[in-house]
């Protein structure tokens, strides 16, 4: 994984380590050597947070002559990422066996983007004697940097009566330019299909992960053979991938104000922005890998085991990262100045150019591992190396071991500690200096490749982490994890590290429930059990997906565990009422919430809701349900006709995308009548506002974003009260029922100053068992709900660049998606679904279910775009 960290070529660390790093957490991930061969599936949620970063020091005193240094600390949210994955492992045949695995990750905040000294103000503060406000970045119109005979940068300041710049105290070292960029997700599905012979195996695999500015393929070819009966196991490898970078550059760059990208001409499209004579302009490019790898693993005696492996990747094509620049500096002779010659001897002019790095890259891993069972303590240690080295300078050396100790009862705990340590890459440079300013605006003077990407500098890491193991029931797991990582220039070994100004440390949490289906089954077929629970299952008829709260554990002691996933889509045209409407309207009456002329409207909003839904009977009168909840949605907008939207003022820059966890749901279910084919029963329960509301849009260097869209955050953020009453009825092959819900919000508004409306819901549906296992569903279902209250409270921020001057307010409100009232109204839908419950084998009793909602009629208050539909989809295993 740190060789990974290394070299990543496009994201925050977060975002490309957080699944690597979640599977090497002890516990998490056994390897392919230990891995389990029975069907199993497991879901995983995992949570990064990077630590604020160091920005320099600044004056705490009111003196400016005698100054007080105070460290400055980034007033910018660090970077978080919420990580889901859920992975699933069948055996097709005896000797074939499939897997599939999801992974989504949602990451924001700030990252570097640039390194500067502290003195040229990068971060929009001010620094000795001066207020510190923090806000967009500064990209290349920072305040003028001294420098001394030998080319260091000098600390200065200037004297109040005189306004002489004279030399300060304290070193002028470097500091990241920070910045802040929307949230974005990431999401990738994976697959290998593997068949077996007695003493070999061969296997594919392939997947395609996606993101806004991010599109990679890959695919790949494993061949395992065994020897020595069994104690020796050769692993051969090969794979290819190809990816595609689209990212949006932001149009203060394009303008030269902050920032120079003419050195990648070739790789910059632009395209026209809907409903605007503006247009946006990105960086592209493809690139591709090559890889190959062989791993031994060689059981040593009965209690230990040794593997060895190396490894070589071939990357060309578009290697740079397209959010990084590196700040260059032309010096000028300082002339007629008050200060000693010694100290200063330059001051300097600035442009910022977008990296450069090599169009191709050879890098090669070799590793070694050793696992030692101690029969003394029953417990498992873990060690291994492995060693990375590229041709651009980097060399890597990785030291880890855990320690695996079963406790008993079913428990177990891995410690584990790792240490890294790498060079930096040949082309590496916090910022260049050069002697004529003249050079600095010209692309032609530059070096062939050059990069202040802090994870290409010379550093090391140092992590520790613990996992912790409970076996719930057989097949049963529950794992949760967490690991420290810091990382440090003075922690490099053999090399000088860079300054601590690259200084970070994170943490990584993690939680994962596994199933393990073949010994679940097999637990529940000893003693004759399996047919009572199969009986518990399939009590009354099938349930449609999209139905929740719809039926009860009726044994005391049962369980149930189920994913339920959402997906539904707005798209089309937009309309009051149920009457579509013209732009012109909109434009006039579309944002009167805000007494504004609007100016933007949403072209389409995707929403994905992944669920868990854990039940628990303690009695057969009463169920306790806990069913947490992780979103992401995607929305872009367009200009409205007659509007020359712009793509900054207007908040078009590209797809707004939100992820996280959301709301987290807590019931109690109680049975009101059981008898006669009928069931009635109450569901009284809360959702804990456990998502964020305060998710805001992207600072892109002269504006800030403010919050964006309602309908984008991730919960309530309110306390709601949620009751349910549920009736259904089941008679030879038909099915029926009814159910009345609705959400109550407990409070006024929430920490960002507003509520969404309270609803209610009426459902009704029949169906009809086609075949002993299959079920298909009619629904009728009648939505009511009242439009926001309240709205997002004032976020003041610095609107004009370099200005002391601070907005009032910037939160956008000239788009249709801004307006509390433009939330809610009453939407009727038709249902149309499949249940299928699998009748033996050992996948008996488990139940897959898919619905479609049409939308049918509704009537939107205010100004709304059109409801395309809703897919829900479960599946759910009851024991």
């Amino acid at each position: 994984m740190e060789a990974d960290v290394a070299v990543i070529d496009k994201k925050p660390v977060a975002l490309q380590a957080l699944t690597a790093a979640a599977l090497l957490l002890p516990g998490l991930n056994s390897g392919p050597a230990l891995a389990a061969e029975d069907d199993e599936f497991s879901f995983q949620y995992g949570h990064y947070q990077e630590s604020d970063r160091n920005l320099g020091s600044g004056n705490s005193s009111q003196d400016i002559l005698n100054p007080v240094t105070t460290n400055i600390k980034s007033n910018l949210p660090p970077i978080t990422v919420d990580s889901l994955q859920a992975h699933s492992k069948l055996r097709l045949t005896d000797r074939i066996k499939f897997e599939v695995n999801f992974i989504q990750d949602s990451w924001s905040g700030a990252t570097p983007i640039s390194t500067a000294p502290s003195s040229w103000g990068g971060n929009n503060f001010t620094r000795l004697g001066e207020t510190i406000s923090g806000a967009s970045p500064y990209f290349a119109t920072g305040k003028p940097v001294y420098f001394d005979a030998n080319r260091k940068p000098v600390n200065t300041i200037r004297d109040p009566n005189t306004l002489d710049v004279i030399a300060a105290e304290g070193i002028n070292s470097p500091v990241h330019t920070m910045a802040m960029a929307s949230p974005e997700t990431r999401q990738e599905g994976n697959f290998k299909l593997s068949y077996e012979w007695d003493d070999a195996a061969l296997s594919a695999r392939g997947g395609i992960s996606s993101e806004p500015d991010f599109q990679s393929r890959f695919t790949g070819l494993g061949l395992k053979l065994d020897f020595n009966q069994k104690r020796t196991t050769l692993d051969i490898g090969a794979s290819y991938s190809n990816a595609y970078t689209r990212a949006l550059i932001a149009s203060d760059i394009i303008n030269g104000q902050y920032g120079k990208t003419s050195n990648f001409d070739n790789h910059k499209v632009t395209e026209d922005i809907v409903g605007s004579s503006n247009q946006r302009t990105y960086f592209t490019g493809s690139r591709e890998e090559w890889g190959g790898n062989v791993n031994l693993t060689q059981v040593v005696t009965a209690q230990s085991l040794f593997n060895t492996g190396v490894g070589f990747t071939h990357s060309a094509g578009y290697l740079e990262n397209p959010y990084k620049y590196v700040t260059t500096f032309g010096l000028i002779p300082v002339v007629g100045s008050t200060c000693d010659p010694s100290e200063i001897m330059y001051c300097s002019a600035a442009v910022t150019w977008s990296e450069q790095r090599p169009d191709n890259r050879n890098q090669v891993n070799l590793s070694a591992g050793w696992v030692q069972h101690i029969p003394l303590v029953d417990a498992a240690l873990h060690l291994d190396y492995n060693f990375f080295h590229d041709d651009w300078d980097i060399n890597a050396h990785t030291f880890s071991g855990d320690w695996v100790q079963p406790l008993g009862s079913g428990w177990s705990v891995t410690p584990r500690i790792r240490y890294y340590s790498q060079s930096a890459a040949d082309f590496y440079t916090p910022y260049l200096v050069f002697d004529n300013p003249n050079q600095l605006d010209s692309y032609q003077f530059l070096p062939s490749n050059f990069s202040s990407d802090q994870r290409l500098s010379a550093y090391g890491a140092l992590s520790g982490g613990l996992t912790i193991s409970k076996q719930l029931a057989k097949g049963i797991r529950l794992d949760a994890g967490i690991e420290y990582y810091t990382h440090q220039g003075s922690l490099a070994m053999g090399v000088d590290g860079e300054d601590s100004f690259a200084d970070f440390s994170y943490y990584l949490a993690n939680g994962s429930l596994n199933v393990n289906i073949a010994q679940l089954g097999r637990s529940l077929t000893e003693g004759g059990e399996h047919a009572h629970h199969h009986h518990a299952a399939q009590h009354g008829a099938p349930l449609p997906a999209g139905v929740m709260f719809g039926h009860m554990l009726h044994e005391a002691d049962a369980v149930m565990v189920g994913y339920r996933y959402m997906y539904s889509r707005e798209h089309g045209h937009l309309q009051n009422g149920s009457q579509e409407v013209s732009d012109q309207t909109v434009i006039a009456q579309g944002c009167n919430d805000s007494n504004v002329t609007c100016r933007t409207a949403p072209m389409y909003m995707d929403m994905h809701m992944h669920m868990l839904d854990l039940m628990y009977a303690p009695t057969d009168w009463l169920n306790l349900m806990l069913m947490p909840q992780f979103m992401n949605m995607d929305m872009d907008s367009r200009g409205l006709a007659g509007i020359d939207a712009s793509e900054h003022a207007d908040h078009l820059h590209d797809v707004h995308s939100t992820g996280g966890i959301a709301d987290t749901g807590i019931y109690a279910m109680f049975k009101a009548f059981q008898g006669y084919g009928q069931n009635l029963h109450v569901t009284l329960g809360v959702s804990a506002p456990t998502g964020d509301t305060a998710i805001e849009m992207s600072r892109v260097h002269g504006a800030d974003g403010g919050y964006t869209h309602y309908g984008m955050q991730l919960g309530s953020g309110t306390w709601d009260f949620k009751p349910s009453l549920t009736y259904s009825g089941k008679l030879d092959d038909w099915g029926w029922g009814a159910q009345v819900s609705g959400t109550k919000r407990m409070q006024s508004q929430n920490d960002s100053g507003y509520a969404l409306g309270d609803n209610l819901q009426t459902t009704a549906w029949g169906s009809y068992s086609m075949l002993d296992w299959l079920t298909a569903s009619v629904r009728g279902i009648y939505t009511t709900q009242n439009s926001i209250r309240g709205r997002f409270n004032p976020l003041a921020g610095n609107i004009e660049h370099g200005q002391p001057t601070v907005s009032p307010d910037v939160n956008p409100k000239q788009s249709t998606a801004d307006q509390p009232g433009n939330y809610g109204g009453q939407f009727w839908d038709l249902g149309l679904g499949l249940n299928a419950t699998i009748p033996d084998g050992k996948f008996a009793g488990h139940q897959f279910s898919v619905e479609w909602l049409q939308p049918m009629m509704e009537n939107v208050n205010g100004y709304q775009l059109e409801r395309y539909g809703t897919l829900n989809a479960t599946w759910i295993y009851m024991f």
